[in-house]
């Protein structure tokens, strides 16, 4: 390890450190407001480097406290000057002066990424010709300067006073062709930059670490080191990871750049009927308005060839169940299908519980409750628990074959189509949860911006070929 081969400093004494802030009974973390580190969510203070630090602190038994105000080249001079330690997509750089960092917590690839349209960069020097641009002090500038020393025709633009997500939007703009950022960055951003595509890997993965001020003694890092290599073994850094960063190969469900078209285009106009039917019916919004993407696209016309109209998709029956006298009037449409789906739910049994309940209500949305409960019953005949969604949906595509539906109650049934109707809803759900908790930072979605909307801050220093 890193760590091991540190002298401890001649300052203080090993455990020094650690014994202030458990006495003080707080730590004090440097950090930075961006949506991948921390930022303020609906249900408060959010963010995968956030978890890691509540965590830490929470190890230690003491309180965190954050100092945020920083853009990413302020962040190491404050934790030599003033905290305990920095948070904050931190490359592990042990030729920073004043510093010890900690073990790696997971890996940063920097990747090139580049505007639909043009032709897609394949190599550095494919770079040569393009406005490319970086963020400095986050460490891709550090790979640019090592680039430049074998290619010094290279050059790029870099900023300090902005964030991934502007630097995606000039790119998305126009005015940058390409940029330099990492792999998991990319991966969470590109839902909402459709008009940025990846394009190649720029050398060996940097690590994400946490930095400490040097000549304080080792107590603290190796205290830092003890607790993330029990989160790493305990799988508690990969679920976060999973939770954060997501998984690429949903995009391939979603159609990730019609729908975020739609959400910008369509949503807008009937995001507060789905808030208040959300309301109304115990629901989150989101998942209404997942499932009306699914239904419709959110086309309040919208009719099918068997007769389901609206936003929602009500059938005739169901609308007059529901009070609903006109189904292609979005607000009646959007608050009968709330209605429809908590009762659905409602009249599941009881031993149903938890995400399988809501899981299995929509599943009913689109194949009708008989036909969920002889799915429910094939389980049961084929040794699965009727309980668990995972079990039940392996089940209802047997409803399209023939020695198996001629034994359930209501026949045949396009059993397929409710396992890929659950599967798409959640996957929307997820896209427009991103978009919900990002508070604007990632895209102007939320905001209703014209498409071409750049932020105004934020700006760039040009860094010259090498004569």
């Amino acid at each position: 390890m890193l760590l091991a081969m540190l002298p401890v400093s001649p300052d203080r004494q090993p455990g020094e450190h650690l014994q202030d802030v458990l006495e003080r009974d707080f730590i004090s973390v440097q950090t930075r407001n961006t949506p991948t580190t921390y930022y303020e969510g609906r249900q408060g203070p959010t963010g995968f480097e956030y978890e890691l630090m509540r965590r830490f602190a929470d190890h230690l038994g003491v309180s965190l406290a954050l100092n945020d105000g920083h853009n990413s080249s302020e962040v190491l001079d404050a934790v030599r000057k003033q905290g305990d330690m920095g948070a904050a997509a931190l490359p592990l750089d042990p030729s920073r002066d004043g510093l010890i960092f900690s073990r790696p917590i997971m890996p940063l690839q920097p990747l090139v990424v580049y505007r639909r349209g043009i032709t897609p960069p394949e190599s550095i020097a494919d770079l040569v010709e393009l406005e490319v641009g970086t963020l400095s002090g986050t460490g891709t500038d550090t790979v640019m300067r090592e680039l430049q020393a074998e290619h010094p025709e290279l050059s790029w633009k870099e900023s300090n006073d902005m964030e991934i997500a502007s630097l995606l939007s000039r790119v998305a703009s126009g005015e940058l062709d390409a940029a330099v950022v990492y792999q998991r960055q990319f991966r969470l951003n590109r839902l909402f930059f459709p008009e940025v595509e990846d394009g190649f890997t720029l050398g060996k993965p940097l690590s994400l670490a946490w930095a400490f001020p040097a000549g304080q003694g080792l107590g603290l890092v190796r205290e830092a080191n003890r607790f993330l290599a029990d989160i790493q073994s305990s799988g508690l850094l990969q679920r976060l990871e999973t939770r954060y960063f997501g998984r690429d190969n949903y995009l391939e469900y979603v159609g990730a750049r019609t729908f975020i078209k739609h959400a910008k285009q369509r949503l807008p106009d009937y995001a507060e009927l789905f808030r208040e039917a959300a309301r109304a019916n115990g629901f989150d919004w989101k998942l209404l308005a997942a499932v009306g993407y699914q239904e419709s696209h959110w086309d309040p016309k919208a009719t099918s060839p068997t007769g389901v109209r609206g936003l929602m998709m009500l059938t005739l029956p169901t609308a007059g169940d529901l009070g609903v006298d006109n189904r292609l009037d979005p607000e009646q449409s959007i608050k009968g299908g709330a209605r429809y789906l908590r009762s659905l739910e409602q009249r599941l049994p009881k031993s149903i519980t938890g995400k399988d309940r809501l899981y299995m209500a929509m599943a009913a949305y689109n194949v009708g409750l008989g036909h969920l409960y002889d799915a429910r019953d094939i389980t049961k005949q084929r040794g699965g628990n009727p309980n668990v969604w995972v079990d039940v949906r392996r089940s209802l595509p047997l409803l399209q074959e023939k020695q198996w539906y001629e034994q359930t109650r209501h026949g045949y049934a396009r059993g397929g189509e409710p396992v890929v109707y659950v599967r798409n809803i959640r996957r929307y759900y997820e896209v427009l949860t991103y978009v919900d908790r990002s508070q604007e930072q990632f895209h102007p979605i939320n905001a209703r911006l014209p498409e071409d909307a750049v932020p105004s801050s934020g700006s760039f220093d040009v860094i010259p070929p090498r004569s």
